[in-house]
């Protein structure tokens, strides 16, 4: 088939990279959102897509809007028969949708109907699920909700961060994008509906999502720093100031800590939870770079009694 890739960043990037190395199907063109400011000096830079689209010697889409005349009449030229999907960024208007003849399908990181919207690896970690996935299905108006061409499970591991989940499904779920490109070519695959049962959203987490809330139980803080690494960055405030927690680890064994309050030792300190402490093991003060906890800990020398949030 001809097609054109649709998405935006580093994540999406595996996925183009398997429908290039298919032999089996042309990718015509690349739809990206546009250039963004970056860096210190805010310069615009084209997305990871972009930049791989161009290596490859592909036409490059940015589009302000995915209705823009001019977007919807070059991709009328193109005639793509299908638009594959990884992580656009934009929502995508009904007369887009009806231009390819196999329409648009979007690969999304969770096994559906479960956590549909912006952020469903995020969710899934906070919610201490144990199996999560990847599923390609057709996009309609509705938010991830159009028909499942298939699926691919992959087990949530006790340390995982979100990133480190979403690097394993973006590579497992390329497999299934290209699987799923082949069987709607032959005409193998057929999209089956989602079930009503079982819905779950995941809309995107915001800074006061990833807000340490220390009366929680260890494994609830737990959750929210592991789902909220790398981005938004989970946090809490120390003697007034914004303090990261980049990666922590609940100690069962300490039990004698309120919560929030802080014990440290030679080389390690603990923040007490809603039952049992954990283990802070690295940390990012305001406006530096992130170090172990116990070279944070030597460095503000943490008195008798404080505490980490308000």
């Amino acid at each position: 088939m001809k097609l054109v890739f649709a998405g935006t960043p580093e994540v999406a990037v595996p996925a183009l990279d398997a429908l290039l190395a298919s032999g089996r199907h042309e990718v015509a063109a690349v739809v990206t959102r546009p250039d963004a400011p970056a860096g210190r000096g805010r310069r615009l830079v084209a997305s990871p897509v972009a930049e791989r689209a161009e290596e490859a010697g592909i036409e490059v889409l940015k589009p302000v809007r995915p209705k823009d005349p001019d977007f919807l009449e070059r991709l009328r030229e193109i005639a793509p028969d299908c638009c594959p999907v990884v992580a656009y960024g934009a929502l995508l208007p009904r007369v887009a949708l009806d231009i390819p003849a196999h329409g648009w399908v979007n690969l999304h990181f969770s096994l559906l109907p479960a956590w549909r919207g912006a952020a469903p690896v995020q969710h899934a970690i906070m919610a201490g699920d144990e199996i999560t996935g990847a599923s390609t299905f057709l996009i309609e108006e509705g938010l991830d909700s159009g028909p499942v061409y298939g699926t691919v499970t992959e087990e949530i591991r006790p340390t995982d961060t979100s990133g480190d989940l979403l690097t394993r499904l973006a590579f497992a779920g390329a497999g299934l994008l290209a699987a799923t490109m082949d069987g709607i070519e032959d005409g193998t695959l057929k999209a089956v509906p989602q079930p009503a049962e079982g819905v779950s959203l995941a809309p995107k987490v915001n800074v006061e999502d990833a807000r340490v809330d220390w009366g929680t139980p260890a494994l609830r803080v737990d959750r929210v720093v592991r789902g909220c690494t790398p981005a938004p960055g989970a946090w809490t405030t120390f003697r007034g100031e914004r303090l990261k927690i980049v990666q922590a680890r609940p100690v069962p064994e300490r039990t004698d800590l309120t919560p929030g309050q802080l014990s440290a030792g030679k080389n390690n300190v603990y923040a007490g939870t809603g039952s049992y402490a954990v283990e802070l093991l690295w940390v990012q003060p305001q406006g530096k770079k992130p170090m172990s906890g116990a070279d944070w800990a030597r460095g503000v020398r943490i008195a008798a009694g404080e505490t980490l949030g308000d």
